[in-house]
């Protein structure tokens, strides 16, 4: 018996989820299922132009992990495309980077699991801008060394039993 995925860090939930070729009726659909942590390595790999090392490093797993997943995640884009089937971006194994966020003006404020998933936020609550950014926890990425998980009100885990249902 296989031992369960390690949680996938991730630090961007895509607002639209579910991409699908026009002219063509839903019930018509066959739909491929993309994880959220298989978009993540997309989004980093191919959007913001990362080596996998980096990458691997964002996401708290190893190089070899993260080519499977981003190859994984690249085949199923490939077939939906030459093969006219719609994307479902949901469920898989994966942890939020982050839940805080501050604006420009300095207020910092906490989000949510849930929230982050259906609606993240866009601007300050306090004022209403939109300057606003996470703040990453110690050991993300390029702030830190660690590559553990973090603990407390910010160690929050998402399973593909309870994504987006």
């Amino acid at each position: 018996m296989p031992r369960p995925p390690k949680c996938r860090r991730v630090a961007f939930l895509p607002s639209v989820t579910y991409f699908k070729p026009a002219g063509i009726p839903l019930r018509a659909l066959e739909e491929v299922r993309l994880s959220v942590e298989e978009a993540e390595a997309i989004r980093l790999k191919d959007l913001e132009g990362l080596e996998q090392e980096q990458g691997a490093e964002r996401m708290n797993i190893s190089r070899p992990t993260f080519q499977r997943v981003l190859a994984s995640g690249r085949q199923k884009i490939a077939e939906a495309l030459l093969n006219g089937k719609a994307i479902r971006i949901e469920g898989g194994s994966f942890e939020m980077a982050f839940s805080r966020f501050k604006c420009l003006n300095g207020h910092e404020w906490e989000v949510p699991f849930e929230t982050m998933i259906s609606t993240p936020p866009r601007l300050c609550p306090r004022c209403d801008t939109p300057s606003i950014e996470p703040l990453l926890p110690a050991g993300f990425g390029w702030r830190g060394r660690g590559r553990g998980r973090y603990g407390g009100r910010h160690g929050m885990q998402q399973n593909s039993n309870d994504y987006m249902r």
